[in-house]
């Protein structure tokens, strides 16, 4: 388990035990000590100094309002400052679309300069980006598959671009589909949705499965955890996800 924890103002008090807590219950423990990505600064600051010898990456001052001025999207090294400690340092992107096949959509495709350019690997005011260090913990930790929403697409192909110009082996990469409410806003703390309901977890990993496309039976949902994560693992079908990206609750 890995707590991306990076920013720290933007994290609230005691989310991090609550969210161990929560997935305990429904008896998904981590096999191994917490991770916590606060404390890799050096791993990441080595591989931001890496890009910038090899000259992938650079120094920009350019602002939020000035990027908003031009349309959002960074003009990439034309930009580039000399290396100053209040400046914040930027991947270059290609000029050619990028791709990769995901286990479940299928072979996704972008250009990432049209799609805001350049991306940041180290803020002005000192945090690492969320594309480098979730990249670089991938391959750190042995990870070969990496399964995730389906909102977080364009996050990785960018992630994928940061191990390639680092010459590192990318994982494989599979998303789910994310749950909306009625009106397609997706389910989060930050739009107000509940918390996950731990009270019952043979019910809750139930209805989960079901959410995935997958076909549990109705007597799981009475069961203990283990026994509905027993089952998903022999019956897991991933076709059933192929070109699903939302699914509707409520």
């Amino acid at each position: 388990m890995r707590m991306d924890d990076l920013d720290p103002p933007r994290q609230a008090p005691g989310a991090a035990e609550t969210l161990i807590r929560q997935l305990t219950e429904l008896g998904l423990e981590p096999d191994e000590p917490v991770y916590y990505q606060s404390r890799r600064s050096e791993a990441y600051r080595a591989a931001v100094e890496q890009l910038l010898e090899q000259g992938h990456a650079f120094y920009c001052k350019l602002s939020r309002k000035q990027l908003r001025e031009r349309g959002g999207i960074h003009p990439g090294a034309s930009v580039a400052v000399a290396p100053d400690t209040d400046s914040a340092i930027r991947l270059a992107v290609p000029d050619r679309p990028v791709h990769f096949d995901d286990l479940f959509q299928g072979r996704q495709e972008a250009d990432l300069q049209a799609e805001g350019g350049a991306f940041t690997l180290q803020r002005r005011d000192g945090p690492f980006g969320y594309q480098l260090a979730c990249a670089l913990d991938e391959v750190w930790l042995g990870i070969t598959h990496v399964i995730r929403g389906a909102d977080l697409m364009a996050s990785t192909l960018r992630q994928q671009w940061v191990l390639h110009q680092l010459g590192l082996a990318a994982p494989a990469y599979g998303h789910l589909p994310v749950l909306v409410d009625t009106s397609g806003e997706k389910l989060a703390k930050s739009s107000g949705a509940q918390a996950v309901d731990t009270s019952a977890p043979g019910a809750t990993l139930t209805r989960a499965l079901e959410l995935l496309a997958q076909q549990p039976p109705a007597e799981l949902a009475r069961g203990r955890a283990q026994e509905v994560l027993d089952w998903a693992r022999a019956h897991w079908r991933p076709e059933r996800l192929h070109g699903v990206t939302e699914t509707r609750v409520g």
